[in-house]
């Protein structure tokens, strides 16, 4: 049996960081705001009559492999963690090959290894006949993801895998609930640039320094949050109305704010696209995920595209072209 999955990656508009468990619990209407983009994570499992398993990374260039699952189970490393921990986690009995790709840039920011993991996690699921729902892959997904950098993750990242289109992502004490909201995505569409820095970041380590900060009493930290809450709520208002001069004035805002949390989330490259591209026709901009390197998202008037890509690539970034991705995981099993 084959086994094929995709899910689309991601960019955050506002709310980011707050979706780490406990801090959206400590500010009232606790909310992020994300869309899935068209560039994509892949998943293939092969089934075989021996017991056992390779794994196969296409854009890391890295392989692995086991005699058995117990195998696997027992070591005490891995050179595809990703793989491996999804694959403990499932606890298939039958022998297989897994080969992945995927289509974002190292330490882009745009939520590749949450997507990865949801087309992992989605694949074996059906391979195993779990039965499992997709937010309790999501589920699975997180902790999963957590055990393998070691701090706590958070839980946006892996709607716009599930999901597509353009996402509220609503955390309170009841629980996560993911609401789409209804954008014009041509319109949309004409507005997005996503440029990679070429600087791969560890979004891990950053949300943890701000995580811990909040966790620590930082009432500074504490006060940003709320604002970053209150700027997530008049997004989520402002796409649905397709007001796109208010979308840009609070990517501007969310921007500052989450350079007043972490001051190391910008880089002086960023600073730079930033400013250039304003004179190009960007309304507004913020880097992508926790920054430090990796994407940075720019709204541009409509017939400014070209423009701004322009300006970006002058400034030796490169423009990565990308739509809002209309739907979430896919799979489909062939004999």
């Amino acid at each position: 049996m084959k086994i094929v999955t995709q899910a689309p990656c991601r960019v955050d508009l506002a709310g980011g960081t707050m979706d780490i468990w406990p801090l959206y619990l400590f500010h009232r209407n606790a909310l992020t705001v994300n869309f899935a983009v068209d560039r994509y994570t892949h998943c293939m499992i092969e089934t075989d009559s021996e017991p056992g398993i390779k794994l196969i990374s296409l854009d890391l260039k890295r392989q692995e492999q086991f005699a058995s699952l117990e195998e696997l189970q027992s070591a005490k490393k891995y050179r595809l963690p990703l793989l491996a921990y999804l694959i403990d986690y499932f606890a298939p009995r039958q022998g297989f090959r897994m080969t992945t790709n995927s289509e974002a840039p190292a330490g882009a920011g745009i939520s590749g290894s949450s997507s990865l993991i949801i087309s992992i996690a989605t694949a074996l699921n059906k391979l195993t006949s779990s039965g499992h729902s997709i937010e309790t892959i999501r589920e699975i997904a997180q902790n999963n993801e957590a055990r393998i950098i070691r701090v706590p993750t958070g839980c946006q990242d892996y709607y716009p895998a599930m999901y597509g289109e353009v996402s509220a992502i609503e955390m309170d004490c009841g629980g996560i609930r993911r609401r789409k909201i209804p954008v014009d995505l041509d319109d949309f569409n004409e507005r997005i640039v996503l440029a990679y820095t070429g600087e791969p970041r560890n979004s891990g380590i950053n949300n943890w320094e701000v995580n811990k900060a909040h966790i620590d009493g930082d009432a500074k930290v504490h006060r940003n949050f709320d604002r970053i809450a209150a700027i997530a709520n008049a997004m989520r208002a402002a796409l649905e109305k397709s007001d796109w001069l208010e979308v840009a004035r609070l990517l501007r805002e969310e921007w500052t704010q989450r350079k007043r949390n972490a001051p190391g989330i910008t880089t002086p490259l960023i600073d730079r696209l930033v400013e250039v591209t304003r004179k190009s026709g960007a309304r507004g901009a913020k880097v992508c995920g926790a920054g430090g390197g990796g994407c940075v998202f720019f709204l541009a008037d409509r017939g400014a595209k070209q423009r701004v890509a322009a300006a970006i690539e002058a400034e030796g970034a490169v423009v990565l072209p990308v739509k809002v991705a209309p739907s979430g995981v896919r799979v489909r099993t062939s004999q």
